[in-house]
């Protein structure tokens, strides 16, 4: 085992070196500031990937989030009420199943106020 470990670590150190600098590769003290900046500057506004996407294919999207995260819901529910009522031993799904909820309902929000919040 202790050799496995060894070869990981090298081998991780190889990956991990810096590889030095060709000829033709140019370094960062030749870019100066202006430079860097024409670059973004110069380039033609394109739409980005998240432009092209027409609102149809938005709101199927924001509808099966939401059912996703219903039906997350409702299972964390049940969850806890047969934890409460039937004494069953099944906690940890229920914090799972809590916790699947709240970050597909943070991740649903998100997705809402940078689609269709008018900015």
């Amino acid at each position: 085992m202790r050799m496995w470990y060894g070869m990981l670590c090298g081998l991780l150190l190889i990956l991990a070196a810096p590889l030095p600098a060709t000829a033709g590769q140019e370094t960062g003290a030749e870019h100066s500031d202006v430079a860097v900046m024409g670059a973004f500057t110069d380039a033609e506004i394109q739409e980005g990937e998240a432009v092209q996407i027409s609102d149809q294919k938005k709101r199927i999207v924001m509808f099966t989030m939401g059912i996703s995260l219903l039906v997350l819901l409702l299972i964390t529910a049940s969850l806890g009420i047969a934890m409460v009522v039937q004494g069953k031993q099944v906690f940890v799904a229920h914090m799972i199943f809590a916790g699947l909820s709240v970050t597909l309902a943070i991740a649903h929000s998100v997705v809402a106020i940078v689609w269709f919040f008018p900015f």
